[in-house]
């Protein structure tokens, strides 16, 4: 289920341990049942949307949401550490995906699955502006979600430093990069793909070694974003073989 509406069933969610992403509450709404939520929500780091009555009734699959809906996650999250422990239990450098703010979850789910089949350990997502573990994600990734563990960080950029503690480099992929044939995908590596529209963030950008770019020969300059970060981990992979 993506979705719980329903005062009773939301606090349920949080009190049974489950995910929850992102949590859409009525505006104006603050009498006793909806501060407990808020609060379960704060626990959990939840991120808050408040709406209108108006926008929370389009979202609603059964209309009766008493003003409170959660996107809850389909799969359970990892850490990071779990990630690098994959790794070390296989016996090989890190590799690493890290996704800065993809949003659709179709993209999402080939990711993940593509991740799988070119032997990265793990997949790292952000908590805003970005899709969750939806059953859409869950679907598209073709069952790669057992064998890829992903994690959900606030920040990208503080990731990136503390991984960079623990060894690994990072490449960001950028249109205007080094070839990528001409960059070294050997050892312990972070892989950053970016919005589906915008790139890679100029802050997390900064904070990669390397560049790399996707040679191209055609009327249009870009991929999809699910595209761009298979060629990318296929070449990794092509290296990482040698």
């Amino acid at each position: 289920m993506d979705r719980i509406e329903g005062r009773n069933a939301v606090l349920e969610a949080y009190r049974s341990g489950r995910t929850v992403d992102k949590l859409f509450v009525q505006e104006h709404l603050g009498d006793g049942p909806v501060r407990t939520i808020l609060r379960e929500a704060k626990k959990q780091n939840t991120i808050v949307s408040f709406l209108t009555k108006e926008k929370l009734d389009e979202m609603s699959e059964t209309g009766h949401h008493q003003g409170v809906i959660a996107q809850v996650s389909a799969y359970e999250y990892a850490s990071v550490d779990d990630i690098l422990k994959k790794a070390e239990d296989k016996g090989e450098a890190p590799f690493v995906i890290l996704l800065d703010g993809i949003e659709d979850p179709h993209n999402l789910g080939a990711i993940i699955r593509t991740a799988c089949l070119a032997g990265a350990h793990g997949v790292i997502i952000t908590k805003h502006h970005a899709a969750g573990l939806t059953s859409t994600v869950v679907r598209t990734s073709a069952g790669a979600l057992n064998y890829v563990p992903v994690a959900k960080v606030t920040n990208l950029g503080k990731t990136i430093e503390d991984l960079k503690k623990k060894g690994l480099w990072f490449v960001s992929a950028d249109m205007n990069g080094t070839s990528m044939y001409d960059i070294d995908f050997k050892g312990a590596i972070g892989l950053v793909i970016g919005n589906e529209g915008d790139g890679v963030s100029r802050l997390v950008r900064e904070k990669c070694d390397f560049c790399a770019s996707i040679p191209m020969k055609g009327e249009i300059d870009s991929l999809n974003a699910s595209v761009a970060a298979g060629v990318l981990m296929y070449e990794a992979l092509r290296q990482r073989l040698q």
